[in-house]
């Protein structure tokens, strides 16, 4: 890799979030699942978060899969992707937490019943 483009990665962080470091909200985890509105236009978007709208349209992905394909750092997207809720370009759904998640043995109860019933 050449010095040049290994200093301009230094910088895209920075310049991709306008020099901030925390997003506007500070309620997304690796699962949280983002889903992008599909009528909202994206004129006047950057780069990266008009490729963040495009990448949601098709169904829901992780916060750690976005970052992945945009090959940003988790803490940058996040920035972005707070930036894109508050627009209304996308919304997000925090996964279930496994404190409501349903137990085996209710599931168990569930079946046994649905088979009586059969």
């Amino acid at each position: 890799m050449s010095a040049a483009r290994r200093d301009r990665g230094l910088v895209r962080p920075y310049v991709v979030t306008n020099g901030r470091f925390e997003p506007t909200r500070n309620t997304f985890d690796l699962v949280t699942l983002v889903t992008a509105m599909p009528d909202r236009p994206t004129a006047g978007l950057g780069p990266e978060q008009r490729r963040l709208v495009e990448l949601c349209l098709h169904g829901s992905l992780s916060l750690a899969e976005v970052a992945a394909h945009l090959h940003l750092p988790v803490s940058v997207t996040k920035v972005l992707l707070g930036d894109l809720v508050d627009s209304g370009h996308l919304i997000t759904r925090a996964a279930v937490p496994r404190a409501q998640l349903p137990t085996y043995q209710l599931l168990q109860e569930v079946l046994d019943g649905l088979r009586a019933r059969l």
